[in-house]
C-alpha cells in the first residue's frame, strides 16, 4: 500500500503561483511514476502531468504546458506541482497517483493509488 497526501492547494487570483505537494508514505515511493490529476466541478478527470521513478521523463498535458511543472524527490518521497500562470480554468481538485506510465507519447498514468485531493481554486 501507499498513503498519499496533497497540500498546497487554496485561493489564488488568475496569473498567480502555486506549489502543490504529494508527500507518501508506505511501498517504496521509488518504484512508482508519480502523477497529477484534476477534476473541475461537472466535469471528468482529466490527466494533468507525470513524471517517471527517477525523474528521466517528464509529461505535461498541453493545456498547461509552460505553465506547470512537475518534479519528485525520491529522499522525501515526494512528488511536486509548480504551477504558474494560473487561470481560472486551473480551478478544479487536484489528485496526486502512483502507479504506471501507460502511454508514452503523452505520459498518461495509471494510477494504482491516490490522495484524496486537495482543491485548487483561481479568481478572475
Amino acid at each position: 500500500q501507499v498513503q498519499l497526501a496533497e497540500s498546497g492547494g487554496g485561493l489564488v487570483q488568475a496569473g498567480g503561483s502555486l506549489r502543490l505537494s504529494c508527500a507518501a508514505s508506505g511501498r517504496t515511493f521509488s518504484n512508482y511514476a508519480m502523477g497529477w490529476f484534476r477534476q473541475a466541478p461537472g466535469k471528468e478527470r482529466e490527466f494533468v502531468a507525470s513524471i517517471r521513478w527517477n525523474a528521466g521523463n517528464r509529461y505535461h498535458a498541453d493545456p498547461v504546458k509552460g505553465r506547470f511543472s512537475i518534479s519528485r524527490d525520491n529522499a522525501r518521497n515526494t512528488v511536486y506541482l509548480q504551477m504558474n500562470n494560473l487561470k481560472p480554468e486551473d480551478t478544479a481538485v487536484y489528485f496526486c497517483g502512483a502507479g504506471r506510465i501507460t502511454d508514452w507519447s503523452t505520459g498518461f498514468l495509471s494510477g494504482d493509488y491516490w490522495g484524496q485531493g486537495i482543491q485548487v481554486t483561481v479568481s478572475s
